[in-house]
């Protein structure tokens, strides 16, 4: 394995990023290609990798450019690892469970099954020791990967039949991504990989039976509730998701430090950016789509249950066999498991107490 780490840089701002040696024009003009996983259409989750171009382009005064490529346009969604890892492009935006096929470690860097929601996964990532894990899991495969976006919670996705029971998953054909699909199909379930511009007509002509993508944004954008008039919460799959910029390792070592910094901090940024915009769009989306005529559905206690239990049997079988994902599953039960502890005390008793106020007939 390839182990050479990466300087990491911290948030910074335009005014501190080596102003006297680009004002000297001493740095390099250096011109990247980011092969994104999602379609234009996505404004958020696509937006992520256009905010980070145009701010890494103003913290170097433009020196750094990225130009960044929908999904297909380069290389097909499902293909940005290779693409970063091989060469053909520089850099690429994705969400590292789609390639969970090489390694079912690939999946810590985006998020497992009823494992931690956005504030926790970004406290393993930055402050728990996640990314130095992971770093050292990436270089095997020439690859630098940063967090570049966030979509919190999502939702359990599109359905032409109602889910009551554990029974009703046998044989159920759904779009669904990353170790997710491992646990639908240890409960009878055929999981599908597609990417997110093909599941609209795979789901109109019934070639599968449920989808799941986002939330209400970008589902409502694709268009889903056309063709499934189901919806259901919560997606156990996805407490939060981590979005993740890939740079080619040997390209990464060949940028000056100055750009580095600013990779990270225009990562950052967008992290916050994706994570607001999520917050603001997906309530008035759901709002919509109610009224619109979906049926929103919550999963029955019996499903989550058993989702639950096969979930951490199938990471006990993985951890087993599979040494890197065990070096990085350990450590991050751990730092799950410390997390539930404080958020049961006050983040979630807080939450639940206010929603409920809230839920009265008076609203307070």
């Amino acid at each position: 394995m390839n182990r050479r780490g990466f300087v990491t840089g911290g948030a910074i701002a335009g005014t501190t990023l080596a102003a006297p040696a680009l004002a000297q024009g001493a740095l390099p003009e250096v011109r990247w290609r980011c092969a994104s996983s999602f379609p234009k259409s996505l404004d958020t989750i696509y937006g992520a990798a256009e905010h980070v171009a145009k701010r890494v382009a103003a913290l170097t005064e433009g020196r750094f450019q990225i130009r960044v490529f929908a999904a297909g346009e380069l290389v097909p969604g499902l293909a940005v690892a290779d693409a970063v890892q091989g060469g053909t492009v520089e850099c690429g935006h994705t969400a590292s469970y789609y390639f969970v096929g090489k390694d079912p470690t690939f999946a810590f860097d985006a998020t497992i099954p009823f494992g931690m929601n956005t504030r926790q996964i970004n406290a393993w990532l930055y402050a728990g020791g996640g990314r130095e894990l992971l770093r050292e899991f990436f270089a095997g495969y020439n690859i630098v990967s940063i967090p570049c976006g966030s979509t919190g919670a999502q939702m359990g996705g599109w359905f032409r039949k109602e889910v009551r029971t554990v029974e009703d998953l046998k044989g159920l054909k759904m779009r669904i991504a990353g170790i997710a699909g491992n646990i639908l199909q240890k409960l009878g379930g055929v999981p599908q990989q597609i990417a997110g511009g093909d599941i609209y007509p795979a789901l109109e002509k019934g070639t599968i039976d449920a989808a799941e993508w986002i939330g209400p944004y970008d589902d409502e954008k694709l268009g889903f509730n056309r063709v499934a008039p189901f919806y259901y919460y919560p997606g156990w799959w996805e407490g939060g998701l981590n979005l993740s910029f890939y740079s080619n390792q040997a390209k990464f070592d060949e940028l000056p430090q100055a750009y580095k910094d600013a990779l990270e901090s225009a990562c950052r940024d967008a992290t916050i950016e994706t994570m607001a915009k999520y917050d603001v769009q997906n309530p008035q989306a759901l709002r919509r789509l109610v009224a619109a005529g979906t049926q929103l559905r919550p999963f029955s206690r019996e499903v989550m249950q058993a989702c639950y239990k096969a979930a951490f049997e199938l990471y006990e079988e993985t951890a087993a066999k599979n040494p890197a994902f065990r070096k990085v599953y350990e450590p991050w039960k751990a730092f799950r498991d410390s997390q539930s502890q404080w958020f049961r005390v006050a983040e979630s008793t807080f939450d639940n107490f206010v929603y409920f106020m809230q839920a009265q007939p008076a609203g307070r």
